[in-house]
């Protein structure tokens, strides 16, 4: 098959034949119809964000697909079966505190590490192997658009952490990071879920007006300046009422005290649900105040990721149309050009932009 090598971090993805990969017991081969590029990819590739990626490696992070064989313990996956990869792997020797690697992206540990030693290569290549759990049968309208559905990698991730903090109908949520491509999504997840009202703030003023013109009145953007005590008041007065929990998708690059001053806007008895990258790259603790949590009954939960079933409920907002793939705008690349991917991923990461590398279309 022909697949896109990253060779060593700084250096160009080579577009190269190599071995069709083959399925065992528990495993599944799935011709990849078309894969996400996140819009830090480049920045995953270059080195700087320091992933545990260990070249020569196919990236790639999940995708749509075709099952073309499954191993003799799938009871009703089929080939030809148009499915979802999921790129959460977990340890299967484990129940309780499973290692986790991200296919082709990135792990956790020294026992995401092994796991991701066999489970090494990802999604920009034309066929891939993934464990049997991993792969989710889609609904046959997303047959029409694989490159639109391959954006379920992105809403599947803030829809964990909504389940984590236990969103119910009604409330209100803030996004911390709401003009970022999670953040964004985070909120467009969170009223499919039936949110009364989501608290968007940020600093692009492009990016929260898109959000309010897409969402209407339920969506409350927030201007942010950079002053803690002004940003706390300007967020918490835009919930009118409570704010019933908090969810944080700030990349690495943002400074702890824009998702501290974010927590702290959540009422007694709220939620803080913490799913960013803050702290990755260095820089000062988060530090929310020990009294603050105590004394209001705060819970504050970390949320990788999302568990298994999540799959299933973001395939069902999607397939019921509560979560509207139509307006999101999406460009596609074929396998040669995954370096041209990769870099107009980097230049449009905005509310609802999504690049997709189509391994099996040419261009």
């Amino acid at each position: 098959m022909r697949a896109a090598v990253l060779t060593g971090f700084g250096t160009p993805l080579s577009v190269r034949q190599v071995p069709d990969p083959g399925a065992g017991g528990g495993e599944v081969v799935v011709e990849v119809l078309a894969a996400c590029v996140p819009p830090y990819a480049a920045e995953v590739f270059s080195g700087e964000r320091n992933y545990p990626l260990v070249p020569p490696v196919v990236p790639g992070v999940g995708g749509v697909g075709r099952v073309v064989h499954a191993g003799p313990d799938a009871t009703r996956l089929r080939a030809g079966d148009l499915v979802w990869c999921d790129s959460t792997v977990r340890s299967r020797d484990d129940a309780l505190t499973p290692d986790i690697t991200l296919q082709g992206w990135s792990s956790r540990g020294e026992g995401g590490a092994r796991l991701a030693r066999y489970v090494h290569d990802g999604s920009f290549a034309e066929l891939m192997r993934v464990p049997t759990e991993n792969v989710f049968p889609l609904p046959a309208i997303a047959g029409q658009d694989p490159a639109r559905w391959a954006a379920l990698g992105v809403h599947v991730i803030p829809y964990g952490g909504l389940l984590a903090g236990g969103l119910e109908a009604g409330e209100t949520l803030l996004v911390s990071g709401a003009t970022g491509n999670l953040g964004s999504s985070a909120v467009a997840v969170a009223l499919a879920m039936g949110a009364g009202r989501v608290v968007a703030p940020g600093r692009n003023r492009a990016a929260l007006d898109l959000l309010a013109a897409r969402f209407g009145p339920r969506v409350r953007p927030v201007p942010l300046t950079g002053d803690e005590a002004g940003d706390h008041a300007a967020m918490s007065a835009a919930g009118d009422g409570p704010i019933d929990m908090v969810i944080d998708l700030l990349p690495p690059s943002a400074p702890s005290s824009a998702a501290r001053t974010a927590a702290m806007t959540v009422r007694e008895y709220g939620r803080v649900v913490l799913m960013g990258g803050v702290g990755m790259l260095g820089g000062d603790d988060f530090a929310l105040p020990y009294p603050w949590v105590m004394r209001n009954s705060v819970t504050v939960r970390g949320q990788w990721m999302y568990p298994r079933a999540a799959n299933v409920g973001i395939i069902r907002l999607l397939a019921s149309g509560a979560l509207d793939l139509a307006p999101e705008r999406v460009r596609s690349f074929g396998l040669d050009a995954v370096n041209d991917a990769i870099a107009y991923a980097a230049a449009h990461g905005g509310p609802f932009d999504r690049t997709t590398l189509t391994p099996q279309l040419a261009g």
